[in-house]
């Protein structure tokens, strides 16, 4: 069988000697190289921010706590003390790690110094030693403070509490600090796989929820009475959609203590205090605005901070987003309707360091404006991709990410209420993921894409070699002998002839059979590995359905990469490269970091795979990683690029292997 590589691939070919697969230096992440360079500041998916004056010197830096694999630690962002003019904004210095995380941490402000609490736990000297030290709170944990069989929030009588949030607080003015908890409980909500036949979802809702233990004692010797919800003057709790994050502050120019509160999601709800200082009480939630329209973050499981960041004497809020960045949102001193007036977020920037874009990134490395470099396309969580330009030099030097457009309009693909197979929580999510591809046959590379949905669509050029111009996506379409399949537990069908697969798993575009043109290899609607055939039949280029025509040595059954069904389907990612040269295509698979599926060839209709395992030793799998493979420095060289969970790109050489 003839096989057609992609540019990158017939690197592979070029004399490289022999050696083993992994080699002496293990994955490391891509370096911009690029001094003088802005970024947006963030670290690894998941930022918890606690705003601070860490090192004295009388400007707020930003400590970052990140509990993801692989960026797990407590991150330093240094206020440089230079203004970011285009956001109006302080220009932050690298992360420094100063150790290694723990959940759910908050930052409370006790006579103007931060404390920093984790669930049942104080840090007394968190500056100096971070989460070393802890002296246990004396209080209930979470499950007694929220019972699974309360009267708020048990619909199902499942206990999951994933937000557990801490912070000290004197609720009632009379100088002694009480215990805020914030919980977000996932209960009624369940997992996945609960819409009915119309898309509505059949759970309950994420549920965020706000206790108060009132300090009985002192600050030196407390003692805790009974957790009590937070009510609002309608006698029901204050209640958002899970992971609340209460932030208690006089938002209002009262002199009382009002709350605002995020969610799982990306909006704030404003809960006036309607009673006194000494005696609060909350008048139902409005979600925060901006002029008429609600004011979101970019991304979800936004984590808030009341703190005064402009020093104006207006409470501002530091908002964590999921993938690793931190924004400020400014309240501008007005108050209109007896609500607080802030500013869209703006997001901070750092000085560039590491090569990053959202979480979960899922990079192709491809020569995307046609200048004989290799570049990286790459898609995130968010449902985005980003074009970030190879500038060339030794080291390379990266240009900062830049989002695609596509009709005009930036690429956002988005699950919307009832577009994630895990419900209305992942509303924002998108998880893009990627092929560069002449799909078309017209000299041009183009964008295949999968994401969230599942459905697979593709992103025509037409611009130029040097200067690609994106349309709007269109759908895959193969010539199905009758209904198109898809994965059973859709609660929606296919359109047309749309190709409808697993959800978060790779599209490969590549010309498989040798006939010039580009055939798919993919997932299949039960995860199977298929391969989508292209013909021509009557001078038009038609997609024929899946066969499954691969399977592992040693076995007698077509390979079935992912048996999972609902939201454990899907979400393999996977690159093809001949890497030991023989003329036969292998796979790269997703894992700890990549496995080698080597290409062993046909037996009875069957391409056979021998799975070799992981090509390196750094585990940069929570969830998932993505593999692809680029010639960095355009020598001939091959380079495996991973994209990890924490959106950063890690990257180590790879060396021809010899053929078995």
């Amino acid at each position: 069988m003839k096989i057609r590589l992609p540019r990158f691939c017939l690197l592979f070919l070029a004399g490289i000697m022999a050696a083993p697969l992994l080699g002496a230096v293990d994955l490391q992440r891509l370096k911009y190289n690029h001094p003088g360079l802005l970024v947006d500041l963030g670290v690894g998916l998941w930022a918890w921010p606690l705003p601070m004056d860490f090192n004295g010197n009388g400007l707020t830096d930003l400590v970052v706590v990140c509990t993801d694999v692989p960026a797990n630690g407590v991150y330093f962002f240094e206020n440089s003390g230079r203004l970011d003019e285009e956001r109006g904004l302080p220009v932050f210095k690298p992360a420094v790690r100063l150790g290694d995380a723990l959940d759910n941490p908050q930052v409370s402000y006790v006579a103007g110094e931060p404390v920093v609490t984790t669930p049942n736990t104080v840090y007394p000297h968190f500056k100096a030693s971070v989460f070393a030290g802890g002296v246990k709170i004396p209080a209930p944990t979470a499950n007694v403070i929220h019972p699974a069989e309360g009267v708020v929030g048990a619909a199902t009588g499942r206990s999951r509490i994933r937000a557990d949030q801490w912070r000290y607080l004197d609720f009632d003015g009379n100088g002694t600090q009480d215990l805020i908890v914030g919980i977000g409980f996932w209960g009624d909500y369940g997992w996945d796989d609960a819409y009915d036949k119309d898309g509505q979802w059949r759970n309950g809702p994420l549920r965020g929820l706000v206790y108060r233990l009132r300090n009985a004692g002192t600050d030196a010797e407390p003692v805790y009475e009974d957790p009590q919800a937070l009510l609002t003057t309608d006698g029901v709790p204050v209640e958002v959609y899970g992971r609340p994050s209460p932030s208690f502050a006089d938002f209002t120019g009262d002199g009382k203590l009002d709350l605002i509160c995020g969610e799982f999601r990306d909006g704030f709800t404003f809960f006036k205090n309607v009673g006194t200082r000494e005696q609060p009480l909350y008048a139902p939630g409005r979600p925060l605005t901006n002029g008429d329209r609600i004011l979101r973050m970019d991304l979800c499981m936004i984590t808030p901070v009341a703190y005064d960041f402009t020093g104006n004497g207006w409470p501002d809020l530091i908002v964590g987003d999921e993938d690793g960045r931190v924004a400020l949102v400014e309240h501008t001193g007005e108050i209109i309707d007896g609500m607080p007036l802030f500013l869209p977020p703006r997001y901070f920037r750092q000085e560039a360091d590491e090569v990053k874009f959202g979480a979960l990134a899922t990079p192709f490395g491809f020569d995307w404006n046609g200048n004989g470099r290799d570049d990286i396309l790459v898609g995130n969580t968010a449902g985005e991709i980003a074009f970030i330009e190879n500038l060339g030099g030794d080291p390379v030097r990266w240009a900062a990410p830049q989002l695609l457009q596509a009709g005009g309009e930036v690429i956002r693909i988005q699950a919307g209420p009832n577009g994630s197979i895990q419900g209305p929580a992942e509303a924002k999510w998108g998880y893009t993921t990627l092929t560069v591809a002449d799909w078309d046959h017209d000299g041009l590379p183009d964008l295949v894409v999968n994401s969230i949905w599942g459905k697979v669509v593709w992103y025509r050029n037409v611009g130029t070699r040097a200067q690609p111009k994106l349309a709007p996506a269109q759908a895959i379409e193969v010539e199905w002998p009758g209904q198109p399949p898809k994965p059973e537990w859709n609660w929606w069908s296919p359109q047309g002839r749309e190709l409808v697969t697993q959800w978060r798993t790779t599209p490969m575009a590549l010309d498989w059979t040798g006939n010039g043109l580009t055939d798919l290899l993919m997932l299949d609607h039960e995860g199977y590995l298929a391969l989508y055939r292209r013909e021509k039949r009557n001078d038009t280029v038609i997609l024929l359905p899946g066969e499954r025509i691969f399977r592992f040595a040693g076995e007698d059954e077509p390979m079935r990469l992912n048996p999972g069904r609902a939201g454990r389907s899907g979400r393999r990612k996977l690159a093809a490269v001949d890497l030991d040269g023989n003329g036969r295509i292998d796979f790269l698979l997703n894992s700890r970091n990549a496995s080698l599926l080597r290409n062993l060839g046909e037996e009875n209709g069957f391409t056979v795979f021998r799975d070799d395992g992981d090509l390196a030793e750094l585990r940069l799998a929570g969830h998932t990683s993505s593999p692809a493979v680029i010639d960095l420095r355009g020598d001939g060289r091959p380079e495996l690029l991973v994209g990890a969970e924490d959106g950063f790109l890690y990257h180590m050489e790879l060396s021809q292997t010899e053929a078995p």
